[in-house]
C-alpha cells in the first residue's frame, strides 16, 4: 500500500485549498437579494429559476460565481460580443455583477456536460 500521494493528487488538493477562500470571499461581498432584483430581466431568456429551457440560452443556476461575474464583465466591457447581452449589462456596476453572479450560483442548477455525447469523427 502506497501512502505517498501522487503529484496529481497533491496539485488537486492545493488548488482546492486555494479555491475555497476565494469562493467564500466572493460570496461574502455579494448581496443575494439585490441579485434577485437585478435578475428579473434575465428571466425572459434564462428562465425564472435560472435554468433556461431553450438550448440557445445558457443555464445560469448553479454556475460558478466567478465564471458568471467574468462573463458579465466581459459583456459589459465589450470583450465578449453579444448585442443582446451588451444592452442588458451596459449599466451594471461591479457590485451589481457580483450580486447577480452570487444569486445565480446559489440557485439549484440543472447543469450538464457533453461527457459521453461527443463522438470522434
Amino acid at each position: 500500500m502506497n501512502l505517498i500521494p501522487d503529484i496529481k493528487t497533491v496539485v488537486q488538493i492545493a488548488l482546492l485549498a486555494l479555491a475555497i477562500p476565494a469562493a467564500s470571499s466572493f460570496a461574502a461581498s455579494a448581496n443575494l437579494e439585490a441579485g434577485k432584483k437585478l435578475a428579473q430581466p434575465c428571466q425572459a431568456c434564462h428562465g425564472a429559476d435560472g435554468n433556461a429551457t431553450q438550448p440557445i440560452y445558457p443555464k445560469l443556476a448553479g454556475q460558478y460565481a466567478d465564471y458568471l461575474a467574468r462573463a458579465l464583465t466581459e459583456y459589459r466591457d465589450g470583450n465578449r460580443v453579444n448585442p443582446i447581452m451588451a444592452a442588458f449589462v451596459e449599466k451594471l456596476s461591479d457590485q451589481d455583477i457580483k450580486d447577480l453572479a452570487a444569486y445565480y450560483s446559489a440557485m439549484p442548477g440543472q447543469l450538464d456536460d457533453l461527457d459521453g455525447r461527443m463522438k470522434p469523427e
